[in-house]
């Protein structure tokens, strides 16, 4: 392998890894601030009290972690922006969006085209995070609720 073709592999890892470090950042507060809510919850005595109650509680694990896919999925879209990709936010975004979902059709240019795989594998890592935490949460109120399954 060239010089040429070391360097053009490296930048866009080098620059893949900002991002990924920045959505292990938005993930991490994602994570925090659900625990924390269903902590709380459960300090109030509210979790695992009412099935609309544990709804709601569900309901808003999953919308935090989908607003925090939703800001992950627009760092790469700026990414995408400042590597000259694409001209304008909204294709950054839905490409971006592609790629995190790993349905992954999108071709970029040569120089850049490694980013794609690496927002994918970033996404997949996330959506397995996003899901653990959800479902640790219905664990957590279903052992609440249900005496008979407590440890």
């Amino acid at each position: 392998m060239t010089q040429d073709h070391q360097v053009a592999i490296l930048i866009p890892l080098a620059v893949a890894a900002g991002a990924v470090a920045c959505t292990i950042i938005i993930r991490a507060l994602a994570v925090i601030a659900t625990v924390n809510f269903v902590r709380r919850e459960r300090r109030l005595g509210r979790a695992g009290a009412r099935f609309l109650i544990d709804l709601s509680i569900v309901a808003l694990a999953m919308f935090v972690a989908l607003v925090a896919h939703l800001i992950e999925i627009a760092i790469w879209a700026v990414l995408f922006l400042l590597c000259g990709q694409f001209s304008d936010f909204g294709t950054a975004y839905y490409h971006s969006a592609i790629n995190y979902t790993t349905l992954g059709y999108v071709t970029m240019t040569p120089s850049w085209r490694m980013l794609a795989p690496l927002e994918a594998a970033n996404g997949m890592l996330m959506f397995g995070v996003s899901t653990a935490i959800i479902f640790v949460v219905m664990q957590r109120l279903i052992q609440a609720r249900f005496a008979d399954l407590r440890d």
